[in-house]
């Protein structure tokens, strides 16, 4: 049997911070794109960017708020948190896919972007499964993918 190696009482303070930092953004991004729908509808690259960013920073939002759920191991924060950056990566990448394929700006879809993003969920998800596997350096990895993926 596996030791819980996960202590909430010393990241409550990173999730509650992160999880509304996370939140605060989502809705100002949510602001922001009420302002200029019809750009945003009409243009592949701007909806699918906009797609994309929501879904990170709701992600990271439930990430955070799982995290301080009460009663959770290592193990079902690992899987939490594996599922929904996995579910999040998938959205990220094929946005991006489907942007470069539609009519509309090529701004911001160049291969760094994509590559930092994508990098980000990689991190997360491997953090994840490490910490599934009983590591507490899982946690730190995912930790730090959350603070890298808010300024892409």
């Amino acid at each position: 049997m596996l030791a819980d190696i996960y202590h909430p009482g010393l990241w409550s303070g990173f999730f509650q911070l992160v999880g509304t930092g996370a939140a605060a953004l989502t809705g100002l991004v949510f602001v922001s794109m009420s302002l200029n729908p019809g750009v945003i509808t009409q243009d592949a690259t701007h909806r699918y960017r906009a797609i994309g960013t929501i879904t990170g920073l709701t992600a990271i939002f439930m990430i955070c708020a799982f995290a301080i759920m009460g009663g959770q191991n290592h193990l079902a924060v690992g899987y939490e948190w594996l599922i929904i950056s996995s579910i999040s990566a998938f959205v990220y990448v094929r946005g991006y896919i489907k942007a470069l394929k539609g009519t509309g700006s090529k701004v911001g879809l160049g291969f760094k972007r994509i590559a930092a993003g994508t990098a980000c969920y990689a991190i997360s998800i491997v953090g994840a499964i490490t910490l599934i596997l009983g590591h507490i350096i899982g946690i730190y990895f995912s930790a730090a993918s959350m603070i890298l993926f808010i300024p892409f």
